[in-house]
């Protein structure tokens, strides 16, 4: 399943990070990959634990917290704290798979990578190159958001990031690990959740589209409880 959400941040914070990124110091993003997907890897990422990490990481945490539709397609059980990178002068980051399990930064605790997410901060006509490029089961999709704009997609996906050949494309990225380990699994909740906004929405007063969404709120949170893992 793979999910564009619009809008996760305002054009006001959107211009505040870029603020802060645009005068970070960057580092080697081969720092913090598998040996594997370091021989593909070409870009430049902000350290772990930088200040500027930290503060936008926790903006970007607080306005998912706020987001109805992140909530309704990613069921997030927990998520890494994010990171960011940076592409220009042809770099790129070669087909690949991201790791299963990742280390939550200064603790012992491990999540299961099933969700990646990208969160754009460079406008498309920014830059040339730098699509996102995912396999998934309806074949390859290229994704080249508005800055504020953040994709999710299956961890499992073997996907890249094109070569930025003008321009750099700024972004930040990181993990879920949902409550619903399955994608399939996933993928009908939301498409339950949905349904029963719209039925609420479209048909709102109707009695027996009422009882018709109550119903139908029953057998989602049913199946939730019978395939959540807490």
């Amino acid at each position: 399943m793979l999910i564009r959400i619009p809008d996760v941040l305002t054009p006001e914070q959107v211009k505040h990070a870029r603020a802060l990124l645009d005068k970070a110091e960057w580092t080697d993003g081969r720092a913090t990959t598998g040996y594997q997907s370091a021989k593909t890897k070409n870009n430049m990422q902000l350290p772990e634990g930088h200040p500027v990490a930290k503060e936008l990481g926790g903006l970007i945490l607080e306005a998912l917290g706020r987001n109805s539709l992140f909530m309704a397609a990613a069921l997030p059980l927990r998520v890494l704290p994010p990171m960011f990178n940076s592409y220009a002068g042809g770099q790129a980051f070669g087909t690949h798979v991201d790791n299963a399990i990742r280390q939550i930064p200064g603790t012992g605790q491990r999540i299961r990578t099933d969700i990646s997410a990208t969160l754009f901060f460079s406008e498309p006509e920014d830059y040339d190159g730098g699509e996102l490029t995912i396999e998934d089961t309806y074949g390859v999709q290229q994704v080249k958001l508005p800055a504020g704009h953040m994709v999710l997609y299956p961890s499992t996906s073997l996907h890249q990031v094109t070569p930025v050949t003008r321009g750099a494309r700024v972004s930040s990225f990181f993990w879920i690990q949902s409550m619903i380990r399955d994608d399939g699994q996933r993928s009908l909740l939301f498409d339950l959740d949905l349904s029963i906004q719209r039925l609420a929405r479209d048909l709102a007063g109707n009695p027996a589209a009422d009882k018709t969404a109550v119903q139908l709120t029953g057998v989602y949170h049913n199946l939730l409880r019978q395939w959540a893992e807490m």
